[in-house]
């Protein structure tokens, strides 16, 4: 039972803190299963943590969605922006595709490459801002570079980040964006998530309810801590761990 609750914290801990960050939370979530061997890597589980980063996010910006609600330009913006990954994402996860991804090389590929990408995305110079310079190209552009975020290894913030700094987004506001897209990513997977857990009659138990507290406090605190960091320093930390991480996979593949 201990092994069964530290495997939770453990899982709550990696997907809180590695899905605001541009570091993919899906790459963390199978190489720590992998490594540590875990078993109790539930459906259940993954109801939890996702509604838990669900919830953090919409109360961190509870202020924000009660403004971005009264504006339907915006609103309008976020929502088109997020009809690509959830098409797709939809498309992968009936077919299950998706599960064909989940491998070892491909994170470590992936990892890799999109972590060199984000490195140049972050030399260019900031030009725009969330406010004024948010069209539908802009968004459409950022959302199609989301989709993919289906990959392993690619990381959904990294790579919305990535297309918002190609952009010419400050690093604050692409973050924001990320954050804000990252709402109708979060309700989609958690909706399937629900629907597997309602096709194969599972009960709502109290580890739900653990998982979704502890995955809440996670990301609660690296989204507020992320966007602190982001105000002040560029993506280098990140690029250079996503290159360390991807040498350690390659390291346990081939050797």
């Amino acid at each position: 039972m201990i092994s069964y609750y530290l495997e939770l914290t453990i899982l709550a801990f990696v997907q809180g803190v590695s899905e605001f960050l541009p570091v993919s939370s899906s790459a963390h979530l199978i190489i720590f299963s992998n490594i540590m061997n875990f078993s109790n890597q539930s459906i259940i589980f993954d109801v939890g943590l996702h509604l838990g980063s669900l919830l953090a996010i919409l109360f961190y910006f509870k202020k924000d969605l009660s403004n971005i609600k009264n504006d339907k330009k915006l609103l309008s913006l976020l929502l088109i922006g997020s009809i690509p990954l959830l098409i797709v994402g939809y498309i992968f996860y009936s077919t299950n595709i998706i599960n064909s991804l989940r491998d070892l090389k491909i994170i470590a590929w992936s990892t890799l490459i999109f972590g060199i990408l984000m490195y140049f995305a972050d030399t260019f110079k900031i030009k725009k801002n969330l406010k004024n310079d948010l069209t539908i190209k802009n968004i459409l552009i950022i959302g199609i570079f989301q989709i993919l975020a289906i990959i392993p290894g690619v990381s959904r913030a990294g790579i919305t980040i990535t297309a918002g700094r190609f952009l010419n987004f400050d690093r604050h506001d692409s973050t924001k964006i990320s954050f804000y897209l990252s709402i109708p990513a979060l309700v989609g997977a958690s909706v399937l998530s629900l629907k597997d857990v309602v096709d194969k009659n599972l009960e709502f138990n109290f580890f739900l309810i653990i998982a979704i507290i502890l995955s809440f406090i996670f990301s609660y605190l690296t989204i507020k801590y992320f966007l602190i960091y982001m105000k002040k320093f560029s993506l280098k930390f990140f690029v250079i761990y996503r290159i360390i991480l991807s040498i350690i996979i390659f390291s346990i593949i081939y050797y």
